[in-house]
């Protein structure tokens, strides 16, 4: 299995454009959010409050959870921290909104995707999952990495950036905890 920064840096590969980047920061956490939020209407005959029926949308962050576990601990933290954001704000939708969360979630998943294609029309590349479906979870731990490095940047002091100035060796230390860079 590749480790979470080979999939990273695979990635990377076809996200260089910087319009292409901008529309994913859109269009993959709403595609994500959408999934959720659509398998979020598919209830499952167990109540877990009185409130709150077992649905599909909760058995899949648990599955994805999973699965960003065995590729690092921050990852997993992060994108389990999204992935119950998405569950809440279905919830809320659901129980607020007039329209039906799956017909909302639909029309922005379609959306979503065309904005998606046509990022990679602008990139002049395939979107990644075409070569292997597995990138379709990497797209979202890609942002999750990106905002956090972000964040470290903002509230790092510049005399310890410095020596970890290469964007992979950044990586590397976020993902593992250390560098050798």
């Amino acid at each position: 299995m590749k480790t979470a920064a080979e999939w990273l840096n695979e990635y990377g590969y076809s996200h260089q454009n910087e319009t292409n980047k901008t529309i994913h920061w859109i269009c993959v956490p709403t595609i994500f959010f959408t999934i959720v939020g659509l398998l979020y209407s598919i209830k499952l005959p167990i109540h877990l409050t009185h409130s709150l029926q077992l649905n599909a949308g909760i058995i899949l962050i648990v599955l994805v959870s999973a699965y960003y576990l065995v590729l690092s601990r921050t990852i997993w933290i992060g994108m389990l921290l999204f992935g119950c954001l998405c569950l809440w704000f279905s919830y809320l939708i659901e129980t607020y909104l007039p329209m039906p969360l799956w017909t909302i979630c639909a029309s922005l998943f379609v959306i979503a995707w065309i904005g998606q294609f046509y990022g990679h029309k602008v990139e002049g590349k395939k979107p990644s999952f075409f070569k292997d479906v597995q990138f379709l979870m990497i797209g979202p731990m890609c942002l999750l990495c990106e905002g956090l490095e972000f964040a470290r940047i903002l509230f790092t002091p510049r005399h310890i950036l410095h020596p970890l100035s290469d964007f992979r060796c950044r990586l590397r230390w976020w993902l593992v905890g250390h560098s050798d860079c």
